[in-house]
């Protein structure tokens, strides 16, 4: 794919933008679960994780139709990067407020996400290297939410879990994995960067 779109001579920089818009639309059609009916929600449920692959899909063929076109600049990382985030935030945030989710979550997920993101580009700021350690780096968290999605819009109402005084459910549980294992992802990901930085300087 990236060869075939480096020779049609599409951009790489408007791959990445593309990615932006669709995870953009993948945190609204997560909201919408909250208020279609059945068929509609399984509907939203299942093109969320569409757009969710997609998106990741975009992310990664940006850089490699760079590569293959020649068209990689510097310039270029900020599109890589910027998109990421915005899309990480509305997926997110979007989770927050789909059928099963809590807003607040959403929001500390994405500040979690961002924050993992930050440090990493710190790391490699400083000459420590890209901390690309997990358990939740950027495709492990939307790795969660495409398993969270497609179970959602195809499994039985009786087999997703919602309080129905609360409206929390199976959403509010990826979430909270989501901010657990970016904690510790933030935590390896400084170790791992402190190290590297004593290690210069010895």
């Amino acid at each position: 794919m990236a060869a075939s779109l480096a020779a049609r001579g599409v951009p790489p920089n408007a791959i990445s933008v593309s990615s932006l818009v669709l995870g953009i639309a993948a945190g609204v059609v997560l909201i919408a679960t909250s208020w279609s009916d059945d068929l509609g929600i399984r509907l939203c449920w299942l093109a969320s994780a569409g757009l969710i692959q997609s998106r990741l899909l975009a992310n990664m063929l940006d850089g490699m139709v760079a590569i293959d076109s020649g068209r990689a600049s510097p310039i270029g990382e900020l599109y890589n990067e910027v998109p990421d985030r915005v899309s990480d935030t509305a997926i997110l945030i979007g989770a927050g407020y789909a059928l099963g989710g809590l807003p607040v979550l959403g929001y500390v997920a994405a500040i979690i996400a961002i924050s993992v993101a930050y440090i990493r580009a710190i790391g490699a700021s400083i000459g420590a290297g890209n901390a690309f350690h997990g358990p939740m780096a950027k495709p492990h968290r939307m790795f969660i939410m495409i398993v969270v999605c497609v179970y959602c819009g195809i499994a039985p109402n009786t087999w997703q879990p919602v309080d129905m005084g609360t409206g929390m459910g199976i959403v509010t549980g990826a979430l909270v994995v989501i901010i657990v294992g970016g904690g510790i992802t933030a935590v390896r990901r400084l170790l791992f960067i402190a190290s590297s930085v004593r290690k210069q300087d010895s």
